[in-house]
């Protein structure tokens, strides 16, 4: 009687295993990898966006003018003002770099954390993805603005009437 039990519960144990084994396979092909285009939108969106938020001091004297909400001088005073922290608002291009840069740090965090990168270890064993990528996104995020700033924003403000010849980069 008991080499049966002994035998019921080896027969048993296969019967749990084998259904153990074939739940984890099933469950790993549920598993989807990232989508590599989905990923590299997200990246775009988040330079576009970082350099958008740190040209806030330009963009708005664009936008106004360009719709004519704003006469020419009025959105030269508006771009004086917020570029140069004249009247009281020095606070406000250091605040928008700050939060162009915050922006590039979570939009990476969360990056990473759609890529599987969640705990520490996970990013110990990733660190020279992470390092590349994160290198990569904040040199793009920087040329960027320095394009949409100083070269698409100034060269729309000459175009519409703005003051700005003086600012063209390749003009010094």
């Amino acid at each position: 009687m008991q080499s049966q039990d002994v035998e019921d519960l080896q027969s048993t144990t296969t019967v749990i295993q084998n259904e153990s084994v074939q739940d984890f396979e099933d469950s790993s092909e549920e598993v989807t990898q990232p989508n590599v285009d989905e990923d590299s939108r997200s990246l775009w969106k988040l330079v576009a966006s970082s350099s958008i938020i740190a040209s806030m001091c330009c963009l708005p004297s664009v936008v106004l003018v360009m719709f004519g909400l704003a006469t020419v001088s009025t959105g030269a005073a508006i771009s004086d003002t917020l570029y140069w922290g004249e009247d009281g608002y020095s606070w406000f291009r250091p605040l928008m770099l700050a939060l162009a840069l915050t922006t590039v740090i979570l939009g990476l965090i969360f990056y990473f954390r759609n890529q599987g990168i969640c705990t520490l270890d996970q990013a110990k064993r990733q660190r020279r993805k992470i390092i590349n990528t994160s290198i990569l996104v904040i040199i793009i995020s920087y040329i960027s603005y320095l394009l949409l700033n100083y070269v698409i924003l100034t060269e729309i403000g000459i175009l519409l009437g703005l003051p700005w010849e003086s600012s063209r980069v390749w003009t010094k």
